[in-house]
């Protein structure tokens, strides 16, 4: 059976689990899922500039991803952005020079394709670090591409997002798990319609 080389597993995060690759102190907000802002463009381009001026040529890649990067999309108020350095493990590369900027270290998983997030207030940001070839942010560019040119699949993942955000969730992790069947179920339509890669149907269990 063929599976898409970005396909993976149906599975919920573990939220102990995910406590444990936690950095530090962090501030529990209620989950807030707001109309889409036309400024958020702007915050990326501000956030771009943040980065690349913190570290220069060690920027490979940066890419807007997330809610707050499809036009007409709800979303939390926050933008999540992907940035490849040469070596995502290597923190004194690069993660001091953006402390220095603002930004805090808020999640370490090495052994999760050596994946780091830092966050920082203005404008509100989650910043995912990876190194090159990294899976992950490849998803992402294909999910925000897909939602930005399937207007449906944007329609449902959005009233969801807002249906989950009145329920009062106060971890991120636990909201994406309410997430988590719907937009599995969104990448196996973005696999199954892309021309370049098999894909045979992976339900869920």
């Amino acid at each position: 059976m063929a599976t898409h080389p970005l396909w993976r597993p149906f599975e919920l995060a573990d939220l102990d689990e995910v406590a444990q690759v936690r950095v530090g102190d962090q501030p529990q907000r209620a989950i807030v899922v707001v109309p889409y802002d036309e400024d958020w463009p702007a915050q990326f381009a501000t956030l771009g500039s943040m980065v690349r001026d913190a570290l220069g040529d060690r920027v490979v890649a940066l890419e807007h991803v997330g809610s707050t990067s499809v036009p007409g999309m709800s979303a939390k108020p926050v933008i999540d952005a992907d940035l490849t350095v040469a070596d995502s493990g290597d923190e004194a590369a690069y993660v001091s020079a953006l402390e220095a900027a603002g930004f805090h270290l808020r999640v370490r998983e090495p052994e999760w394709e050596e994946h780091r997030v830092l966050t920082i207030e203005d404008p509100r940001t989650n910043l995912h670090v990876f190194s090159p070839g990294a899976r992950e942010p490849q998803r992402h560019a294909l999910f925000r591409d897909w939602l930005r040119s399937h207007v449906d699949d944007r329609a449902t993942y959005a009233a969801l997002k807002v249906e989950l955000a009145s329920r009062g969730f106060t971890d991120s992790m636990d909201y994406n798990n309410h997430k988590a069947e719907l937009v599995y179920d969104i990448y196996e339509r973005i696999f199954s319609d892309d021309p370049a890669h098999r894909h045979d149907p992976q339900p869920r269990a």
